[in-house]
């Protein structure tokens, strides 16, 4: 983490980042209910600062809020403003944004449902999550051994801060041994997305990734690199596959707000293609950074300037 930030929101207001707490018995830091978003900040080619694609990440906020029944008391477009304000107080040109939902203290128990739903939004500076080697050479990533879980046990639309603690384990299990990213399978043995990001292969020019409609989250930054994709003239195909599949795939790629575009070199010490970054990989890699840093014109609209 770089510099620290001087504010963050919580409840409607701007408060000192450092006194910015909860009490012990607030009910999402026991239980899991909760909900929150990632969303980046880019300091522009000209200079200014953009954040990429605000609305459709608070716009998911806010499905996720009604697929828990958290009754959200902020609509789409005051949390956009409220982003771009604590971006600016923070004077930052760079930098992570965490908008995050959760059921405050009151009753404890499972049952609890009438608790406050408290909402927070916090920004901090956050370079290459799998690191700036792994953006230009790829990573070395593991099939988990822990799965997805199915569509009847984890709402696969939402990001529940519970359902999180799947992609710890799996990352934790990979780092352990040695690898950068862990890759879950769904209980049905196919692929279905990294412990934080989505997963792309490219074979015989095909872009292929998993179905929106399976275990996975739909990534905004999977939804830019598709269209970037089609754009191109590349053939994307949303479907499933198996581990086998990727590991026979001519490049491999993550993405994610969070890990951007990240190529991978290896999976299961097999390696992937040449070993190395692949030509398509780079080419939306570079589309993509285009188009956060305010270089491509044809998507401004992606952008909230600062």
């Amino acid at each position: 983490m770089g510099k620290e930030p001087e504010v963050t929101w919580l409840d409607g207001e701007l408060v000192p980042a450092a006194e910015a707490s909860v009490p012990l018995l607030t009910h999402t830091l026991h239980y899991g209910l909760g909900i929150f978003e990632g969303i980046r900040c880019y300091e522009t080619a000209d200079g200014d600062a953009a954040i990429f694609r605000l609305p459709e990440h608070m716009k998911r906020l806010v499905d996720s809020a009604r697929i828990c029944l958290l009754d959200l008391p902020y609509g789409v477009d005051e949390l956009c403003q409220t982003a771009v304000d604590l971006v600016r107080r923070n004077n930052f040109r760079s930098c992570y944004i965490r908008p995050l939902v959760f059921l405050g203290a009151g009753r404890m128990g499972l049952g609890a449902s009438d608790n406050p739903v408290r909402t927070a939004m916090s920004t901090w500076e956050w370079g290459a999550y799998l690191g700036e080697d792994g953006l230009k050479r790829g990573i070395r990533a593991k099939i988990s051994s822990f799965s997805r879980g199915h569509v009847n046990s984890n709402m696969a639309k939402a990001k529940v801060v519970g359902q999180y603690v799947n992609s710890i384990f799996a990352k934790w299990e990979a780092k352990r041994l040695g690898f950068d990213e862990a890759i879950l399978l769904d209980t049905n043995g196919y692929v279905s997305e990294a412990s934080g990001e989505n997963v792309f292969a490219v074979t015989n020019g095909a872009i292929w990734t998993p179905p929106a409609a399976g275990t996975i989250l739909a990534g905004i930054t999977r939804d830019t690199v598709i269209e970037l994709a089609r754009e191109r003239g590349y053939q994307v195909r949303e479907e499933r596959f198996t581990r086998d599949f990727l590991w026979t795939a001519d490049e491999a790629f993550l993405t994610g707000t969070a890990a951007e575009v990240t190529p991978i070199r290896e999976i299961d010490h097999r390696q992937i293609g040449e070993g190395s970054a692949g030509e398509v990989t780079l080419e939306l890699q570079s589309a993509y950074f285009a188009a956060v840093r305010g270089e491509d014109s044809k998507h401004e609209a992606w952008l909230t300037r600062i």
